[in-house]
């Protein structure tokens, strides 16, 4: 996600939709052969006009090729940080307004009551899980029952 971000910075934003329709047949690709071949093809379509860009893949490209290993549900995932980090924000902006806590236990309430407060009927949770349910399918059979162990 990080790489992909990066990749705007150097871009103009007039340029971000393309760019963005461009990478990603990269980052969905089935493999490291196919990723190859989409990139190739994304170089030379942008290198011209933003080389900065590809070397900026072409160095990161080791430490992207992992992420090809995982199944696309879990891809999927890792790509949608959105909620994630809206909820992380929330935490800090409810942490910094309330400022100390007495003892751990406090803080641990407070943060269950920000994410009770998100979501006060239980309907939104309904929603969220059964978009998770491929992906937690996904993830306990890549990390061979880890997820599903502490659940009965």
């Amino acid at each position: 996600m990080h790489l992909l971000r990066n990749s705007f910075r150097y871009a103009s934003r007039r340029d971000w939709a393309a760019i963005a329709r461009d990478l990603k047949p990269v980052y969905t690709a089935a493999n490291e052969a196919e990723a190859l071949e989409r990139f190739a093809e994304f170089s030379g379509t942008w290198e011209a006009r933003y080389p900065a860009i590809v070397r900026l893949w072409e160095h990161a490209w080791a430490e992207f090729v992992p992420f090809l290993a995982f199944d696309r549900e879990i891809r999927a995932v890792i790509c949608t940080t959105n909620a994630i980090e809206s909820l992380n924000a929330r935490f800090r902006r409810s942490v910094k307004a309330r400022g100390y806590f007495p003892c751990e236990q406090a803080a641990l309430k407070h943060l269950y009551l920000v994410i009770i407060s998100l979501d006060p009927t239980g309907r939104g949770r309904q929603r969220w899980s059964n978009r998770w349910k491929a992906a937690l399918n996904a993830f306990d059979i890549t990390f061979d029952g880890r997820v599903s162990a502490g659940r009965k």
